[in-house]
């Protein structure tokens, strides 16, 4: 076993999930939050260091309550991936307020959350290394993701401003912006609504995100594009934005 921890949000399913089977395996402590229970017992199974935590990561003081134990008895923090959110799409006109106020509270407070909480902890260290998932979504709005491009949005800003300001430090903070992933978090725009210009390439593989996390954290940089297409979606989106618009309303068809 490791002498240090890995601390893992959304790891009852999808990139969380993988991540946190991953590092049991390599031999680290994992202490895996999640809300939804069933998950949380099949990421789990047969990994008996992996820890699980029933944690809404919108409640700070149950964040950092899970930070302190995972110090105490798991051991100090090595990485956290900073991976819940949800994806409920439509128009803004047909979504309830609830929605949006639900996506923020998740997909950016939640980051935030944990951010704070973790942060003080590396930075007395100085080191470790703190992921914060934003999207493609996080640089590049299309119809029907209003809610899901404002949360992501506010996890780039928010994660550029926080690397900065620990440019200094042995911390590393890292920005993971990719396209669609082949996780059950597409399951909820299937639900909803599912935007067209979705078919126009096919969701990448969860291990690929995460082997582009590594290689990053290698090279030092802050943001993480993974995919063959991705950097190259979120630099025609700051030359070419009428272009990009013109591609989504066609595809969509209004």
């Amino acid at each position: 076993m490791k002498d240090e921890s890995i601390f893992i949000t959304g790891a009852g399913s999808g990139m969380g999930q993988l991540a946190a089977r991953t590092f049991a395996e390599q031999g680290y402590a994992v202490a895996a939050l999640d809300v939804n229970e069933k998950g949380l017992l099949e990421t789990a199974e047969n990994h008996q260091n992996i820890r699980t935590f029933n944690t809404d990561v919108t409640n700070f003081e149950a964040v950092a309550e899970v930070v302190a134990e995972t110090e105490e008895k798991l051991g100090p923090i090595k990485r956290v991936y900073n991976a819940a959110a949800i994806m409920p799409l439509g128009r803004v006109v047909d979504q309830d307020i609830e929605i949006f106020h639900r996506v923020m509270d998740i997909n950016y407070n939640g980051v935030v959350n944990v951010s704070k909480a973790v942060m003080p902890k590396l930075l007395e260290r100085n080191e470790g290394e703190l992921v914060n998932f934003a999207s493609l979504a996080g640089w590049v709005p299309i119809l029907y993701m209003a809610a899901y491009n404002a949360s992501k949005f506010a996890v780039v800003a928010f994660t550029e401003v926080l690397h900065h300001e620990h440019k200094d430090s042995n911390v590393k903070v890292l920005c993971v912006c990719p396209p669609p992933v082949k996780t059950p978090l597409l399951d909820q725009a299937r639900d909803t609504v599912w935007p067209k210009v979705f078919d126009q390439g096919e969701p990448i593989e969860a291990q690929d995100v995460l082997n582009a996390i590594d290689q990053a954290i290698s090279d030092d940089e802050l943001f993480v594009f993974p995919g063959k297409q991705t950097r190259l979606g979120q630099r025609m989106r700051r030359w070419f934005p009428n272009l990009i618009w013109k591609n989504v309303h066609a595809t969509e068809g209004f």
